[in-house]
This record gives C-alpha cells, sequence and structure tokens, in this order.
C-alpha cells in the first residue's frame, strides 16, 4: 500500500489492483473541542470514533447499493477500521454538498433574519468548496458551471441524488427514533463513463442527528443504530 493522501478523519492508500484504502481515524472536525459536522479543522480526537463511523458508513452504503444509487463503496474491515474504495475523481478540488432538513448550524448564523433555530426545513440543498483557506464557501449551480468545476447537467444528478441519499439515511434513522436535522455528503466521478457517486463516508460525523430533541454524539449514533 502506498499513502497517498492524509486527511482530517482518514488517510487514504492506493492499493495495487488500482482501487483505494480509506483508513478511519478516532479525528472528528470540530472547534474548542466541541465536534461539529460543518468545521474544517480537526477539534477533538474520540477513542473508536474511527471504527464506529465505519459501522454506519457500512449500513447505509449498503442500504444504498440495494437501492441501486452509485457509491465508490466496495467493502470494509470493520476492526482495521478499513474501507476499500473504487477511485474516483473529484468535481475540481473537491465540493461537499450539505442536505438540510432543519435549520441550525451556518444555516442560522447566514440566514437568522429570517429563520429561527430549528425550523423545518424541505431537504433544502446547498454546495460548498472544499477550501480551508476560504472557510469552505457556498457556491450556486451558475458559478459551479461558470468556473468549469460541473455541468449543468452534472448539478442536476448532484441534487436529485443528494435528496434521495439524504432520505435514505433520514428514514433509517427514523426506524430508532432519531429525526436527522441535516448531512454533508461528498461525490465524485467513477468509472470509464465517469458516473457521478456518493464517495467519501456517511457517519456521525457528517450529520447531526437528534432524539427526544437532543443531540446524538457521533458515537452514541452508531450504538444506537447497531443495537
Amino acid at each position: 500500500m502506498k499513502l497517498v493522501y492524509q486527511g482530517k478523519t482518514k488517510d487514504v492508500y492506493a492499493l495495487e489492483d488500482g482501487n483505494y484504502l480509506l483508513k478511519f481515524k478516532d479525528d472528528v472536525t470540530g472547534e474548542n473541542g466541541v465536534f461539529d459536522p460543518g468545521a474544517n479543522s480537526v477539534g477533538l480526537t474520540i477513542e473508536g470514533a474511527g471504527r464506529a463511523g465505519l459501522k454506519l458508513t457500512k449500513l447505509f452504503f449498503e442500504r444504498l447499493k440495494s437501492e441501486g444509487i452509485p457509491t465508490h463503496y466496495i467493502d470494509c474491515d470493520i476492526e482495521a477500521a478499513t474501507m476499500t474504495v473504487k477511485p474516483a475523481t473529484m468535481f475540481g478540488n473537491g465540493i461537499e454538498v450539505i442536505c438540510r432538513f432543519r435549520a441550525v448550524g451556518s444555516f442560522i448564523r447566514r440566514y437568522g433574519m429570517y429563520a429561527e433555530e430549528g425550523q423545518q426545513l424541505d431537504a433544502f440543498v446547498e454546495v460548498t468548496l472544499k477550501d480551508d483557506k476560504r472557510q469552505d464557501p457556498p457556491i450556486n449551480e451558475d458559478a459551479l458551471h461558470m468556473l468549469g468545476i460541473l455541468t449543468r447537467d452534472e448539478y442536476k444528478t448532484l441534487k436529485d441524488l443528494t435528496v434521495k441519499i439524504s432520505n435514505i439515511v433520514k428514514d433509517e434513522l427514523s426506524k430508532k427514533g432519531i429525526e436527522l436535522y441535516d448531512i454533508k455528503l461528498e461525490f465524485g466521478r467513477i468509472g470509464d463513463d465517469r458516473h457521478i457517486a456518493l464517495i467519501d463516508e456517511i457517519s456521525g460525523g457528517n450529520m447531526r442527528a437528534y432524539k427526544d430533541g437532543k443531540y446524538i454524539e457521533p458515537l452514541e449514533l452508531e450504538k444506537l443504530m447497531t443495537l
């Protein structure tokens, strides 16, 4: 294996067969020791967070596979906290897509003049650029197209997949009496036909979930979902 990238929450290794191995870490994003899925820096380390994140990722990716949703997932090893994935090409230097079902976090910080904390949203989709230096700025369809990051057709596919995937995750959580407030997803182009597919992970580290009005920490979410 060859280390090709060291990320905030996982490292990426190239395998001899052309696929990649993701090694999940116990680091999570946040600020001042408080977890925040929207933060662009490591805020704290939680023992077992890597394996917990992978358990949830496995659960969700296998559900998506059964629904025919394209992803980069091949298989995983929970004990080793590793996941084998297909190679993918990023959009530009990487984008993140957030789907919001309730107004919390940066949505309230930006639109608090008009929105109330916890207000219900209709699967609101927003795209941000992965750019730590500029604090992951939001970007719209027009700018994505004009800057050559993706085409308008790709944007439509991206948005449709985001809403579909987010609702599937929301449905899985609701089976345990858990409500999904928002989720952050990543996509890339995969295969010879360069089709758009979900990449990265789906875990407590990239979503806000609540039960009985109380926020659920990533490790607790994994426990509740895998009981």
